[in-house]
């Protein structure tokens, strides 16, 4: 393991593509003393763990308060009020780097596609970027019975190294992969827990502990993995933090029991809710390109701004997957969720500072300003079996995992309205589905007609061939573009539309991270701006759960769709109603 150390080491300081932004930090007096409270409020909460797990018939039950719920208050309070927000996070994050600490991540669920796929992968991007603390263990934890060398062998088959940088690839890969141990056992049992700390401990060495835990399993077992983690297996004197993986409840009040019961046994600053899309180089990259350039700051409003499109769409269906789609649907799939909150980054107002609570603050002012969503501004659509090219593609009823006679809806477009000064009138569009013609997901913001235009006469009637749209493609191929009217070079007066492109593959030769990169290890650091907070959890089901429940109750058909298609022709009545065009659509749209 030293040697693996100090090969590390060499390798943390290099450049890398990514930046990670971790620094020495010095620990001032004032965070000695945040810290000896910490470790305080640590053994005195290890205490009560030790109390409890001695009660006959403990482990199948939620603890109750006891004496030292009254020691435990007056610890935080002391430890609130003896530091500002900014030296607490010092004191909290400064042994990231230190020799004597270290850090445990547990991926509870390691066997699921999820882990394989994005987590396991996201963390040895991290490690070959020298992104990772010097010392770091990886777990795996599941129910499948597997040694260590089985799951190396498994995480080994979706390991990549960087296109723009593969020096020594296979040595990086042994390297972490001596880094990654595996632990069986059940997601509700504290003993099984337990001896998956004693294990933890091993590797940890005595040294200071920091432990993140990745729930990829199904939420209907959150709050069991929850409870066991943190009562058996959290950090004795670091941080413990777990990172939860969306859906977050299927309506309001299935949020907010979710949210209560991981409360039980997490501080709000414990829990990072991910939603991955939050982590695309693009979306990061709104707000940079709204507040940093002085030409669009000044346009994001009503007053230049006639619509906002957030669009999503696959080119594939269900493929198996139809048992769990059909639970949730696309509406709580991908609209109240990853659409949503694009929306609230890309309509906020300029935060106090990039501090995470200054600017999810924001976010959750946008989505307390908006109505709720009613039936008459949502078309909802499913696909059918579709034949093309000699190919019968299938209905998503086809999918032996849904049932024959399902109403739940694979497509869905909608009208959302801000209730601000900022915004007021405008229509803010979404529109996601599976089964379309293509693959992307996108924000197209088309600005208002000129007035006046001298050129209309050159335009003919369709005055939305002049308008200015800015389009920012999230996936794939990465770009940001302005659509503008030029004249075509020649001696007549023609017209042209063309594009001002920053194609990001043609602008940047280093490979682009996964959004699981920049989260994990936002996790690891402790920044949260990325992550979703409860009030604003809360703020996005009030909006979305009186239409679930209306389509529900009144077991609205979907209107159906070919395989492949556009989507249902009621998503273009939707948008015309507010004299809008789908701008993915248009002829020359890219």
């Amino acid at each position: 393991m030293s040697t693996l150390s100090s090969a590390h080491s060499a390798s943390y300081s290099s450049s890398s593509s990514i930046s990670c932004h971790r620094q020495s930090l010095k620990v001032p007096s004032l965070a000695k003393r945040v810290l000896q409270i910490k470790f305080a409020l640590n053994s005195v909460r290890s205490s009560f763990q030790n109390a409890v797990q001695m009660q006959e018939g403990a482990l199948a039950t939620t603890p109750a308060p006891i004496e030292n719920k009254t020691t435990l208050k007056s610890l935080k309070d002391g430890l609130l009020s003896v530091t500002s927000p900014q030296n607490y996070k010092e004191a909290a994050d400064f042994d990231i780097n230190n020799d004597e600490s270290t850090v445990s991540i547990t991926v509870v669920g390691a066997s699921g596609d999820l882990a394989k796929k994005k987590i396991f992968p996201a963390l040895f991007a991290l490690y070959y970027e020298g992104c990772l603390p010097k010392h770091f263990t990886v777990f795996g934890y599941a129910r499948s019975k597997m040694t260590d060398a089985e799951l190396r062998n498994m995480v080994s088959k979706t390991l990549t190294c960087r296109i723009d940088k593969r020096e020594n690839c296979g040595e990086k890969m042994d390297e972490f992969l001596k880094r990654c141990f595996y632990h069986s056992g059940h997601y509700d049992s504290e003993e099984n827990f337990s001896a998956l700390d004693k294990k933890l401990k091993e590797h940890e060495g005595g040294r200071v502990s920091n432990r993140l835990f990745y729930l990829s399993i199904p939420p209907n077992i959150f709050i069991d993995a929850v409870r066991c983690a943190s009562l058996s297996a959290s950090a004795g004197n670091g941080w413990t933090r777990v990172i939860v993986e969306k859906p977050f409840g299927r309506d309001s009040d299935s949020s907010a029991a979710l949210t209560r019961g991981l409360k039980q046994y997490l501080a709000e600053d414990q829990i990072f809710r991910i939603d991955h899309y939050l982590g695309k180089e693009l979306v990061e990259n709104l707000s940079v390109l709204r507040f940093s350039n002085l030409i669009f700051e000044p346009l994001w409003s009503r007053q230049y701004i006639r619509n906002v499109q957030f669009i999503f769409s696959e080119d594939f269906g269900t493929e198996g997957r139809g048992g769990y789609f059909d639970h949730y649907g696309i509406i709580r799939d991908i609209m109240q969720n990853h659409l949503l909150q694009i929306l609230a980054l890309f309509a906020m107002e300029t935060p106090v500072s990039l501090d995470a609570e200054d600017i999810r603050n924001e976010k959750v002012k946008v989505l307390r300003s908006m109505k709720p969503l009613s039936l008459e501004n949502v078309v909802i659509g499913q696909y059918k079996s579709h034949i093309k090219g000699g190919i019968t593609y299938p209905a998503y009823t086809d999918d032996k995992t849904v049932p024959k006679d399902s109403l739940t809806p694979t497509f869905a477009a909608a009208a959302l309205f801000i209730d601000n000064a900022r915004w007021d009138g405008v229509p803010f569009l979404m529109k996601a589905g599976k089964a379309l013609h293509t693959k992307r997901a996108e924000i197209r913001v088309q600005f208002r007609h000129v007035p006046g235009n001298l050129y209309n006469r050159n335009f003919g009637t369709d005055l939305d061939r002049a308008t200015n749209e800015l389009v920012i493609r999230v996936q794939p191929d990465e770009a940001i573009y302005l659509k503008i009217n030029n004249k075509v070079p020649g001696l007549g007066m023609r017209l042209d539309r063309s594009n001002l492109n920053l194609h990001y593959a043609a602008r940047y030769s280093k490979e682009i991270p996964d959004a699981y990169e920049r989260l994990l290890l936002d996790a690891i650091e402790g920044e949260r701006r990325l992550f979703i907070r409860s009030d604003e959890l809360d703020a996005a089901w009030t909006l979305f759960t009186p239409l679930l429940k209306e389509l529900e109750e009144k077991k609205i058909i979907p209107e159906y769709y070919p395989y492949g298609s556009r989507g249902p022709v009621g998503a273009h009545y939707l948008a015309a109603r507010y004299n809008v065009r789908w701008g993915d659509l248009s002829v020359d749209q890219q």
